[in-house]
């Protein structure tokens, strides 16, 4: 199989972790793709031009982080990453909702900063600054829920990999006023995917 993602996407990171956490990174080709480029060759591969993208050995191409991380969990038979059932379940797809809108949210800022001063929008990147303190005081909240300490899963991972965004910017670094999601976030560093993959998430 192959893997086509950028050195930043976060959406990438998610896919690779995953193949970390499934043993599966001997079996999967991560291949850079050139995006955001007129005429770049990645567009052949992947018309929409957005990354991850998975191509199947039988050429099927997959795109979107969570479909491409449940892909890779089921292909041993055995998924760890699974919602529970029942109003667990719920309470599951409640926070891996929560991390994404964080993630989505951070991932447009740190995009608009890409850009050249001059492309830049200074109300994209205030509106965003905002939603992102926005979040990191609710998580301050909801990241002691029992389901964000237990058994490893998509909320934490999406979550971990938002703040490891958040911790490379001055501007929006949570450290200094998110205690508990502070340390929620080095504790998650010690995991090895995460530690490989997510320098910036502990301290």
């Amino acid at each position: 199989m192959e893997l086509h993602t950028t050195l930043t996407s976060p959406f990438g990171l998610m896919v690779q972790i995953m193949l970390l956490e499934k043993g599966l990174q001997d079996q999967v080709k991560v291949i850079p793709a050139l995006t955001r480029t007129i005429d770049s060759p990645y567009y052949r591969i992947n018309p929409s031009g957005r990354v991850p993208y998975l191509i199947l050995d039988d050429g099927t191409g997959l795109e979107e982080s969570q479909l491409i991380c449940a892909y890779l969990d089921h292909l041993d038979d055995d998924p760890q990453f699974d919602h529970p059932t029942g109003p667990e379940g719920w309470e599951s797809r409640r926070l891996e909702s929560l991390a994404r809108s964080m993630l989505d949210g951070i991932s447009v800022w740190a995009r608009e900063l890409a850009r050249t001063q001059e492309e830049q929008s200074p109300t994209i990147i205030a509106h965003e600054i905002a939603r992102a303190n926005r979040m990191f005081a609710t998580w301050e909240m909801h990241v002691s829920h029992p389901l964000m300490d237990g058994k490893f899963n998509m909320a934490q991972l999406t979550l971990a990999v938002a703040l490891n965004i958040a911790h490379k910017m001055d501007r929006l670094d949570p450290r200094s006023r998110s205690p508990t999601l502070t340390a929620w976030a080095n504790r998650m560093a010690n995991r090895s995917s995460l530690k490989e993959l997510l320098p910036n998430l502990g301290r």
